[in-house]
């Protein structure tokens, strides 16, 4: 059922799945398990703005194991402060702490106040995400690799909590209109469904995309979670594998009443959004200055080369997403409706620190940073435009963090693209 073209856009599935599967995943999966990718320095004791009864998962699978600080390459940990000459200049002081085993504590008072300049720089105005103090003692580095997205058993009415607050508070929609297959509410029929959509259909074009693209995100980490389920644990070994039960429970249109096939469709529209994006950035990865700095000089450089290698590709797709129809109407009317949205936006961010399981907390706020970065991309055209071909850019920059994120995020959806076509053959070979 999942076929043919996608609402509001002129791009089909079947382009994608041959695009994404054939010519994209191998060689972005290659990237994702570099060194820079595969460190992402995350603070996950936030505490949760929004309620206080948080239940933590005590699962072992709900846990994250961060690295020890010998484990990160020494030109990730200084890299985050390789922003600007004055940044420069104070590296070595850092190093130096980081070499004595001190931890960011031991930074001098002018060295944290040149820290917290920067990072007021990133979180401009132009941010869509409640972005981690990674200078916070409480950040710390996590190797993506070693704490893969899969199933934890974190499930039920505190996860359905979390899913709830972002559909109902922040996805623009009324208190009357009730969403179909809400497990938190009661005795749903036909009725609110044909409500629901005749009101998203009734949407402009921007809140109706805001969204798609949450409940693409959604079904993109269902679609992980079905595909990387435990299947058998036993003291002698854990078995990980596709479950194809469980997916049908979340995606087949006569269980969920044509519900699955549709949250499907919004994970196509939401990898063609982040796609858009990349297309988008290329400038600024292409700056001679820009590289993917760990310290060893070889592998970043061969690595900036695979990073350019896949983002033409990504460029050379030949449906992309037309974001020229966002916010063109009135610009007095536009700029308030960018406005919510980016706001919408930086409160699903601040929500993840509401999950109780680390390790989905942890993926949360990985991919709703990428999809962040993917936006301020979309709107930030005319500022990459005008970026210096070398020197520092002031007005358009991504940090490690927002690149890292970005393109993981990305790679969780090209995944889930990949595995749909898995969970195609398993249901072929069962009927």
């Amino acid at each position: 059922q999942v076929s043919g073209y996608l609402d509001d856009c002129t791009c089909d599935v079947e382009t994608i799945d041959k695009f994404n599967n054939y010519r994209l995943f191998p060689r972005l999966q290659k990237l994702l398990e570099s060194d820079y990718f595969r460190y992402y320095k995350v603070n996950l004791k936030r505490p949760c703005p929004f309620w206080n009864d948080i239940s933590q998962c005590g699962r072992r699978d709900c846990a994250v194991k961060p690295c020890h600080s010998d484990e990160v390459p020494d030109g990730i940990k200084s890299a985050s402060y390789k922003y600007s000459e004055e940044a420069n200049s104070l590296i070595e002081e850092c190093e130096q702490a980081e070499r004595l085993g001190a931890v960011d504590e031991s930074l001098s008072e002018e060295t944290q106040k040149a820290v917290l300049q920067w990072t007021k720089h990133d979180d401009s105005s132009d941010n869509f995400c409640e972005v981690d103090d990674i200078q916070s003692p409480d950040a710390e580095y996590v190797d993506l690799l070693l704490n893969p997205e899969r199933y934890t058993g974190y499930k039920g009415p505190d996860a359905w909590k979390i899913w709830n607050v972002i559909y109902e508070e922040n996805c623009f929609k009324p208190q009357t209109i009730k969403r179909p297959l809400n497990p938190l509410a009661s005795g749903q029929g036909k009725s609110e469904e044909n409500t629901f959509y005749s009101w998203l259909e009734g949407l402009c074009v921007e809140k109706r995309a805001f969204y798609r693209l949450i409940s693409g995100l959604h079904a993109s980490i269902n679609v992980h979670l079905s595909a990387r389920y435990l299947l058998q644990d036993t003291w002698l070994e854990k078995k990980w594998g596709h479950n194809i039960t469980e997916f049908q429970q979340r995606f087949d249109g006569i269980l969920t009443e044509g519900e699955g096939p549709r949250r499907l469709k919004n994970l196509y529209f939401l990898y063609l959004i982040e796609l858009r994006a990349l297309s988008k950035v290329v400038p600024f990865f292409e700056r001679p200055d820009f590289q993917l700095f760990t310290g060893n000089k070889d592998q970043d450089a061969e690595n900036k080369m695979l990073l350019l290698e896949i983002l033409h590709e990504i460029k050379s797709f030949p449906l992309h997403f037309d974001e020229n129809s966002f916010f063109a109407g009135n610009k007095k009317e536009a700029n308030k409706l960018k406005e919510d949205f980016r706001l919408h936006f930086r409160n699903i961010s601040r929500i993840m620190d509401c999950v109780g399981c680390l390790k989905c907390r942890l993926w949360g706020k990985l991919q709703t940073q990428g999809l962040g970065t993917a936006l301020k991309i979309l709107f930030s055209e005319k500022l990459i435009a005008n970026m210096p071909e070398s020197g520092p850019s002031y007005e358009f920059h991504l940090t490690r963090q927002e690149i890292v994120s970005l393109f993981n995020a990305f790679g969780r959806i090209s995944t889930s693209v990949k595995e749909l076509e898995n969970f195609r053959n398993l249901l072929q070979n069962i009927h």
